[in-house]
């Protein structure tokens, strides 16, 4: 299997570049914000840890490839891309001139890459101040520098150039190296925080089915957790290569006393089309709402509706779930609409001489594509929610803390299983293309579910 990889300079070159990417970024995820005592903010965050606050900062630094906790040149990870990603994915059916720009192809996809930058920029400087300030009033900074305009603007422009340096960092990804340099920030980000959710777990371990200690995870936990395991990773494995199969047919051509063509074939067909993009966006967006009525609870003390409505969007409540299920679906569609085009691959087919059995090609063949599209999408997004929402509910219903749950059966297991996956299959498809039998080998390519 390696000796494969290691025969195509070009795959090693693009692994490596990757890999070294990643490193460099793990390395600027330690390096610290100016003036900020890290001493008293790590003890400020430790007191904080069983909180609301804490676990919304844990959440965040999960979905980001951030951590604000430790207030370093990362700490807002690569959230205010993703929100400015969101924020103009949903604009171009909106606005009819992103909408023309989208139509040009390459140079329009650029020119929305580029307003999409600037709005990173300014999502950056908002966020960034916001939590100088935040810093600044819970006396986290060192108070020779107390108020010092210097300190805060070196801090919003360090955590501005940060989250810019990891967008630059995602992008050489995708041209240079393997692809998918988002989702491989994340998920470097995640498998860092995996040992501490092991080591979490073997320290509240026990082996007694029931225990009056909330803090330990019992026998019964334990085996949930596995269950939760074995059925994410099961999920996600199932759900990224599931395909519904379209039957085509080729065209038929006689030259002379010899017919060719004729042949039988499929179009496949993903029924996740998405991928994980859907959770991470749902995820990231969940963070606003949560994040603002905690905010505006603090402010007004006394306000029930805003305490009512910051404990309704905290992580496991039933509101939040319902939303978070509600986002999928809507990112899930919204994401094949944005990706799929059944008119332009209905004018592929009939400009290579394929057709549909039983549909003639052109408009009808686009509307059968599309319906087609619709229910397998409506399937694909409802078993992501399913195995997204049900293992962190139950955790939650249990009293697992949200650390241990989310890396061993929740979204964050979710999230590294779909993106492992996806990087395996873009090794295989190098191999593929230089004739080799596949990352595992003669007969062993991954396979869709129905071949």
């Amino acid at each position: 299997m390696l000796e494969r990889i290691f025969s195509i300079p070009e795959l090693v070159r693009k692994l490596a570049f990757t890999l070294g990417l990643l490193c460099i970024y793990r390395i600027g995820f330690h390096i610290p914000l100016p003036g900020l005592n890290q001493e008293v903010v790590q003890s400020f965050m430790r007191q904080q840890e069983q909180g609301a606050f804490g676990q919304m900062l844990e959440y965040v630094a999960l979905f980001t490839g951030g951590n604000l906790r430790r207030s370093t040149l990362f700490g807002l990870g690569i959230m205010p891309y993703i929100s400015a990603s969101i924020i103009f994915q949903l604009l171009v059916p909106v606005v009819p001139a992103l909408e023309k720009l989208q139509k040009e192809g390459q140079a329009g996809y650029k020119k929305i890459q580029e307003y999409t930058r600037y709005a990173t920029v300014a999502l950056c400087l908002v966020q960034a101040s916001m939590w100088m300030v935040f810093l600044h009033n819970q006396h986290l900074i060192y108070p020779s520098f107390a108020g010092s305009l210097k300190i805060m603007l070196m801090g919003v422009f360090g955590l501005t150039t940060g989250t810019l340096f990891l967008m630059w960092l995602g992008e050489q990804i995708d041209e240079y190296g393997i692809g998918n340099g988002i989702s491989l920030l994340i998920m470097a980000g995640i498998v860092a925080r995996l040992p501490v959710a092991i080591q979490r777990l073997i320290q509240s371990a026990s082996l007694r089915v029931t225990s009056a200690d909330s803090s330990e995870i019992g026998l019964i936990k334990i085996v949930f957790l596995i269950a939760a395991f074995v059925f994410v990773v099961a999920g996600s494995i199932l759900i990224c290569q599931a395909q519904r199969r379209i039957p085509i047919q080729q065209a038929k051509h006689t030259r002379g006393r010899r017919v060719y063509g004729g042949q039988r074939q499929y179009l496949p067909l993903r029924v996740n089309h998405g991928g994980v993009m859907p959770i991470i966006f749902a995820s990231s967006l969940l963070i606003l709402p949560n994040a603002l009525f905690r905010r505006l609870a603090d402010w007004r003390p006394g306000n029930s509706v805003l305490a009512l409505l910051g404990k309704a969007f905290s992580y496991g409540d039933l509101v939040y779930n319902l939303a978070y299920v509600a986002l999928i679906f809507f990112f899930a569609y919204f994401w094949t609409t944005v990706q799929f085009r059944p008119k332009d691959m209905s004018d592929q087919l009939r400009d290579y001489g394929h057709f549909i059995p039983g549909l003639r090609p052109g408009k009808r063949t686009a509307d059968y594509l599309e319906r087609v599209m619709e229910r397998i999408t409506y399937c694909g997004a409802g078993f992501l929610a399913v195995i997204a929402v049900i293992p962190q509910a139950v955790a939650a219903a249990m009293g697992i803390p949200f650390v241990i749950a989310s890396f061993l059966g929740g979204t964050a297991l979710l999230i590294m299983v779909a993106v492992a996956l996806d990087l395996v299959q873009r090794i295989e498809s190098n191999l593929i293309m230089r004739s080799y039998g596949g990352f595992l080998g003669e007969g062993g390519r991954i396979k869709g579910s129905r071949e």
